[in-house]
């Protein structure tokens, strides 16, 4: 003889490590199901496995605001944005980064993106030389300032003493924010 234990409490049912569904499934049977163990124990066990999907689902706009998301997930978010922040930046400085994900695209290719993308990677002072010629010159037949080679450097300073910065990254960085045909220097200076 097999003894039924009692339907689980309305509280309990349906949750992983205490995390309730949203969509109780029992509470959609018909009423005559209801009162049932077996149904109460089936539609509890698919409540338990539907829980965090559900809840995902529910609050996915979490998971794309950079002040909200899990910390595990703010890579894969900076990764949709097209960011490479660095894995051992402090968490809220990564958060700040991919909330100025839209700004940073919106100036993009110029004098004021280029200094806000370095300045948010390395937290320094940053400042950008363009050494471009000019258009006209103040006088008939002179030469016109500048070089003739277009080409950028960008100046930081670091805002500890000491502070360790990525080079390479940092080239990569600038390459992909700055014009594609103009070349670039880097320098970093101690304060």
């Amino acid at each position: 003889m097999t003894v039924m234990q009692p339907a689980p409490e309305a509280g309990k049912r349906g949750t992983l490590d205490g995390y309730p569904s949203a969509w109780p499934l029992m509470e959609h049977l018909p009423g005559l199901y209801q009162e049932d163990p077996l149904a109460s124990e089936l539609t509890a066990a698919f409540d338990e496995i539907l829980a965090p999907a559900l809840g995902a689902v529910d609050n996915f706009a979490t998971y794309l605001d950079p002040a909200l998301t899990p910390e595990d997930f703010l890579d894969w978010l900076a990764g949709w944005v097209g960011l490479l922040p660095d894995e051992n930046w402090p968490v809220e400085r990564r958060r700040a980064i991919i909330a100025h994900a839209a700004q940073l695209y919106r100036s993009r290719g110029t004098v004021k993106g280029l200094a806000m993308h370095v300045k948010l990677f390395t937290a320094g002072d940053v400042e950008i030389i363009e050494n471009g010629g000019a258009a006209w010159a103040a006088t008939p037949d002179s030469a016109v300032p500048g070089q003739p080679q277009l080409g950028l450097t960008v100046r930081i300073k670091p805002s500890k003493k000491g502070a360790l910065i990525d080079r390479d990254r940092l080239d990569t960085l600038v390459a992909a924010a700055k014009p594609a045909h103009v070349p670039h220097t880097i320098e970093i200076v101690d304060g």
